[in-house]
């Protein structure tokens, strides 16, 4: 699960195209979220302009349609690098040492099998949506203001081919920890012992708990000097 896991780091070829990935990884995902965020200013606008105008957005379910695909799948692969996706963990945090590089590794390359067959059927999709000689190169479009499908379905092989790079990746650091014996490989996702992850989040909540009373703190002196002020202009 996410925040469970911690990914290591080295000099090698292998960790410097995990680093070159993850910039790309780390960029599209905030772009998922800028879309996020644009969705809800459209979903405002919808609303409003319903309610006080009687006049709502054109195509507003065409165009949310359209963009899930954006932030549903362009973030797959930052997710996998980072340990995100949902996964039980109970067995797998108890074993150690190649025997735990073995299960990760057999794990990763299922799911690498997976994504193979899901990056040759969305592009399959995709090119039965798309053709140069169709208006807006489109075979196929929305109901109500007749977008283009192809955009949104091109998405899908993109960010699963990105996903199979990683998957590649982890696939291959797995494999240089089974043979060389290393304790931390770079560019896979290290899970922690629950032991550490509650040591974790209560120096984390410890944080939270001491910036929030010097916060307190700080109003406080504040409303005091703003009190001894006033005192002082009445005294004049």
């Amino acid at each position: 699960m996410a925040g469970s896991n911690t990914v290591g780091a080295d000099d090698s070829l292998l960790s410097r195209i995990d680093r070159a990935l993850l910039f790309i990884e780390a960029r599209l995902t905030l772009l998922g979220g800028f879309v996020i965020f644009a969705l809800v200013l459209l979903a405002v606008i919808h609303v409003l302009s319903r309610k006080f105008l009687n006049a709502p957005v054109p195509g507003y379910v065409d165009w949310t349609e359209q963009f899930m695909a954006t932030f549903a799948f362009l973030g797959l692969s930052y997710t996998q690098r980072m340990g995100g996706h949902i996964r039980m963990d109970i067995f797998v945090t108890r074993l150690r040492g190649r025997t735990l590089w073995v299960i990760e590794g057999l794990t990763t390359l299922l799911t690498l099998l997976v994504v193979t067959a899901l990056v040759y059927g969305s592009w399959y999709h995709f090119q039965r949506s798309f053709d140069w000689n169709a208006p807006l190169w489109s075979r196929d479009s929305t109901i109500d203001i007749s977008l283009p499908l192809w955009p949104s379905k091109l998405v899908v092989p993109f960010a699963m081919s990105l996903l199979w790079l990683r998957l590649v990746i982890q696939l291959w650091a797995y494999g240089r920890a089974l043979a060389t014996g290393e304790k931390r490989p770079p560019a896979v996702p290290l899970p922690e012992d629950p032991a550490s992850l509650a040591a974790q989040e209560a120096a984390l909540i410890r944080e939270t708990e001491e910036g929030s009373a010097d916060t307190d703190r700080a109003r406080a002196l504040r409303a005091a000097a703003e009190e001894e002020k006033r005192h002082e202009e009445a005294d004049r």
